[in-house]
């Protein structure tokens, strides 16, 4: 399909917003002579093919970053937040056809992607307001004619690897603080969801970001573990920051150790979701629906097991299922439709297992539980399933997907010892009424993030990061810069 086919079909009116070659130094590069196949989850069908870069282009983006850096380093904090915030507007004025673009090549329902548009414009906003708070300190010395002044300096090039969950938020948390403290960027984002990404790049030359601040490099998955190599032994990069599993969060770390550079890792998750006798159990189960089929189970911050006090396991139960029967599963494109298919059939296998693991062990099918070929090629059903135990396979690993596992506990005691019996530790969710608890059990749930009566825990304001196998730096908030720059110390002496 071409670009203007593809624009007409589905209504996208802003036309340059579709791109298929990479953005390096402030140009389109690419050609067609190699090229990755973009499809749609919901059927597998071609959307676009897009420019598959190479190494020897991704070194071009290494130069053009450190170039560009040599004179962006030294730009104002106020001329930074201008394009910040020219960016969140650009990302706001095209909400309608960003979402499409981001449907199409990711699955999720159309008005979970303008959720995601106006999240990902967030990032900007805030940071274009951080950036003018990168302020230093003066410490006062114990030699009395000396002074000591620390100051803020961007830590250089900076290499981002983007996963397809969320193809426009995870750039923009990154591209933003990176912006925001003067570093230049070079971002490949997944090869299932080039095109959110490139409609970036447009955006951002729109703004007027000078050219080598921000390049894409579309590659396909054959050529990405080269590139994130690249990213991580060439010197030129001072830091890396990488948001995908922990398995390749390692590798990546260990590829770094080479060249020393600051690292940045939203990995993998196990997030429990805790409901204990006092809480409003209405108020859990739409937490519970929000966060743990949010994207069809797509999502690292979703619970991946669901943790009920027995005393109000079967209240709770009913009406969980009863929301989740009125919830409507189909393309995502479609109107009425409030959960997409899974990125690609490996995520269906994946849930089948899990599925297939609890039954095999005893647990009880309460809803769905099938592959649903009939909607398209890459649909699971939204699945719940009660009497499961710690034994089973879905309580120690991650499932992305629609599967809402039950788990009976009798104490607090307990549930806190299977909550944090994982390796992981990224997010956490309780409910309760107790505030003693929600002190308590929040400082001691091992997470780097706990929701407490909520289900949703993300937005710009959020430090965004985990502890143990879910990595380590913080994303969003007041603390977002810090991983993107260093501090300077200078020692003034015989005053």
């Amino acid at each position: 399909m071409s670009i203007s086919s593809l624009a007409s079909t589905y209504g996208i009116k802003n036309v340059n917003l579709l791109r298929t070659q990479g953005f390096i130094d402030g140009k389109w590069v690419g050609d067609s002579t190699s090229t990755f196949d973009v499809t749609n989850p919901a059927t597998d069908d071609l959307l676009l093919k897009v420019s598959n870069l190479t190494v020897d282009d991704a070194h071009k983006a290494i130069k053009s970053s450190s170039d560009a850096f040599k004179s962006f380093k030294t730009t104002t904090a106020r001329y930074r937040a201008d394009i910040l915030n020219k960016m969140y507007h650009l990302l706001m004025d095209n909400v309608d056809d960003l979402a499409i673009i981001c449907s199409l090549e990711n699955g999720k329902p159309v008005a979970d992607s303008a959720g995601e548009v106006k999240y990902a414009a967030s990032f900007y906003q805030w940071f274009g307001e951080e950036a003018q708070r990168l302020t230093g300190d003066v410490i006062p010395s114990n030699i009395p004619s000396n002074r000591i002044i620390t100051v803020k300096q961007p830590v250089g090039v900076v290499g981002i690897l983007t996963p397809w969950n969320f193809p426009l938020a995870m750039i923009s948390r990154k591209v933003g603080a990176a912006i925001a403290t003067g570093c230049t960027a070079v971002v490949k984002p997944a090869s299932e969801t080039p095109l959110s990404a490139l409609a970036m790049a447009y955006l951002a030359h729109e703004a007027g970001l000078p050219k080598g601040v921000f390049n894409i490099l579309p590659v396909d998955h054959a050529t990405t573990k080269s590139i994130g190599e690249l990213f991580c032994e060439d010197d030129t990069i001072k830091k890396v920051s990488f948001t995908g599993s922990t398995g390749v969060g390692s590798v990546l770390m260990t590829q770094s150790a080479k060249t020393l550079k600051k690292l940045s890792f939203e990995l993998g998750g196990n997030a429990p979701f805790i409901v204990f006798e006092d809480a409003d159990i209405d108020k859990a189960v739409e937490g519970a629906l929000i966060s743990k089929l949010r994207q069809s189970g797509q999502t690292c911050v979703c619970a991946n097991r669901l943790y009920i006090h027995e005393s109000i396991y079967d209240e709770f139960t009913e009406k969980l299922v009863a929301k989740v029967k009125k919830c409507k599963l189909g393309n995502g494109l479609t109107e009425g439709t409030t959960h997409g298919p899974l990125v690609h059939s490996r995520a269906v296998d994946k849930v089948q297992q899990h599925v297939k693991d609890c039954l095999d062990k005893g647990a009880t099918l309460l809803l769905g539980g099938k592959v649903r070929t009939d909607l398209g090629p890459n649909f699971h059903d939204l699945t719940v399933i009660g009497d499961v135990t710690q034994e089973m396979a879905v309580a120690h690993e991650e499932t992305f997907g629609p599967l809402v596992p039950l788990i009976k506990f009798s104490s607090e005691e307990q549930v806190l010892e299977w909550a944090n019996d994982t390796e992981f530790g990224l997010a956490g969710y309780f409910f309760t009424n107790n505030y003693s608890r929600i002190f308590r059990l929040g400082e001691q749930i091992e997470c780097g993030m706990v929701g407490i009566n909520t289900g949703a825990i993300s937005e710009a304001a959020v430090p965004f990061g985990g502890i143990k196998h879910s990595g380590f730096g913080r994303e969003g908030s007041k603390y977002g810069v810090n991983d993107y720059i260093n501090i300077k110390t200078m020692v003034i002496g015989g005053l």
